[in-house]
């Protein structure tokens, strides 16, 4: 029987992960940010006061099997139009998603109905039943001691600071009822990669989604990303990301932490970053050979396989102390 996975974030990084998951398993739910304020994505959540649909979009895409149909679906659902019109780089996608939560009043229907025409792998739920926007604390790189505020994923990501930390407004938003089931119910949860601070750290602020992965049976995977983002995490090491995590989510707890094998050599303090949060180091080529800051899913798909048929036998044999694996 196949696991039940759930994976976590926003943008490339988790439409990387779920590329990779539905190459391993036939019960696949992706969690998706829902604090995009720019592009089209803000401009159809400004207009219509619905969620950005943009990283749920890529998401599903990311779950269109490998056929023609699926292949042909992926790309027409991230179609963009060009020219200077109103319609100018919208993706077809969020046309379609914002259409079809008008029609039927329900998101979660709403990307079900989507999956449903495109034949995904899987299927697609927002983090939070509302829209929410990231405020991040930056300090300035010309002067350390000036600290601005910065709000909005767009404007955080470019932020020319340092980024100190995130916070949600609201700051205690509803959680999509399906998704703290979807986390209470599985066998494993994958949080990352993606942008630090915009996609993956808001996933561990909403209030009754961070508790339902602190109390979940599940056993948790961190995949960290290969470089560092230029404005958002420039100058933070591997594990910096480590450090960021707990800081933002004391109470969370790992199982393993799967990095590139070049992180190793590069950032020593890796392995005990991991430890601290109670996990194993899982090093691979993860990376894409012509894009090395980009995860190749098929190779990510060979470590989540590995991890999983490992953690199958360990558990048959009372399992092992966190440790670092080869």
């Amino acid at each position: 029987m196949s696991p039940r996975v759930v994976a976590l974030g926003g943008g490339h990084g988790l439409a990387a992960s779920l590329a990779a998951l539905r190459r391993v398993t036939d019960n696949l739910t992706g969690i998706v940010t829902v604090a995009d304020n720019g592009g089209s994505s803000g401009r159809l959540r400004e207009e219509f006061g619905i969620l950005p649909p943009g990283d749920l979009r890529m998401a599903l895409a990311a779950l269109c099997r490998d056929d023609e149909w699926g292949r042909t679906w992926a790309d027409i659902l991230q179609h963009r139009f060009s020219g200077d019109g109103p319609l100018a780089n919208h993706a077809l996608g969020n046309l379609l998603l914002a259409a079809t939560w008008d029609q039927l009043g329900d998101t979660v229907k709403g990307l079900q109905l989507v999956g449903e025409l495109l034949g995904a792998q899987g299927r697609v739920l927002p983090m939070a039943s509302v829209p929410l926007n990231i405020e991040a604390d930056v300090r300035s790189r010309e002067d350390p001691d000036v600290v601005t505020v910065v709000r909005g994923q767009a404007q955080v990501a470019k932020a020319s600071g340092q980024v100190l930390n995130v916070r949600l407004d609201p700051p205690d938003p509803p959680a999509c009822p399906e998704s703290v089931a979807a986390i209470d119910d599985a066998d494993w949860v994958v949080i990352g990669p993606g942008s630090w601070f915009t996609s993956v750290m808001p996933n561990l602020l909403v209030p009754s989604l961070r508790a339902a992965l602190v109390r979940t049976s599940a056993r948790r995977i961190l995949v960290l990303n290969l470089v560092a983002q230029p404005g958002e995490t420039e100058g933070l090491t591997p594990s910096n990301h480590l450090d960021v995590l707990a800081a933002h989510a004391p109470d969370l707890r790992l199982d393993v932490v799967v990095a590139d094998v070049s992180m190793i050599d590069d950032d020593p303090l890796i392995v005990p970053a991991a430890a601290r949060l109670g996990a194993r180091l899982v090093c691979a080529e993860v990376a894409s050979r012509s894009d090395r800051d980009q995860h190749d899913p098929q190779r990510l798909a060979t470590v989540f396989a590995g991890v999983f048929s490992t953690a199958r036998v360990n558990a048959a044999s009372d399992g092992e102390e966190p440790g670092t694996w080869p």
